[in-house]
């Protein structure tokens, strides 16, 4: 049997599993090969830039949910956002795990010097929904224990906090529609980010 008619079989008897497991890689590798190509010498210069040095504009936590894009929600580009997912976009009490969504937001607040932290939830969460319903989590231990974390960790930030230094905002982005609400802390209720009114706050006024 020649090399030929040996690569054929093996191909025939591949899995549709298999097949649709190598689809879609390539997918991925041709959208990079296109960004390398295509997108990249185009903003060159910007690279350039950020490559040896960042500034964001903001910190944008949210989930790991595939269907949420921070770059494309907002419109931002390369170096604007410092981002941190993880599932339920969770920020756990600062202190209590080391790494992860705690080391992120010391060293965007304290090394980056951000001023503006976007928690980012959305429509139709499963992690959420994990949270109202603990038993479906009993075959996902680790996440079971990492939802358990649902909460706002404020203390390592709070003095940027009070004085007017450090701003947090609280969105819930609904893939859908694109709208976008966010909790504003005067009113005490979540309102449209639609552009006719201030941009809510979740951030207490500053004391000092």
């Amino acid at each position: 049997m020649s090399d030929k008619d040996k690569q054929s079989l093996a191909a025939s008897a591949q899995s549709p599993e298999a097949e649709s497991a190598d689809a879609a890689l390539r997918q991925i590798v041709d959208g990079f090969l296109r960004f390398h190509h295509d997108v990249f010498p185009q903003q060159e210069e910007l690279f350039k830039k950020l490559a040896t040095a960042q500034a964001p504009k903001a910190m944008f936590i949210t989930c790991a949910d595939s269907r949420i894009v921070p770059e494309l929600i907002t419109q931002s580009s390369p170096g604007d956002l410092f981002v941190t997912r993880n599932v339920g976009n969770v920020v756990p009490p600062y202190g209590q795990m080391n790494g992860g969504v705690s080391t992120a937001i010391e060293y965007a607040v304290l090394a980056l010097g951000v001023q503006h932290i976007i928690i980012c939830g959305h429509s139709d969460c499963g992690a959420m929904r994990a949270v109202l319903n603990p038993d479906s989590l009993e075959k996902m231990p680790t996440v079971k224990a990492w939802l358990r974390h649902a909460e706002v960790a404020k203390t390592m930030v709070a003095s940027r906090m009070a004085n007017g230094h450090l701003f947090i905002h609280g969105w819930v982005y609904n893939i859908e529609t694109s709208e976008i609400k966010a909790y504003d802390a005067d009113q005490g209720r979540f309102l449209p980010l639609d552009g006719s009114h201030p941009i809510p706050v979740a951030t207490p006024k500053a004391r000092f």
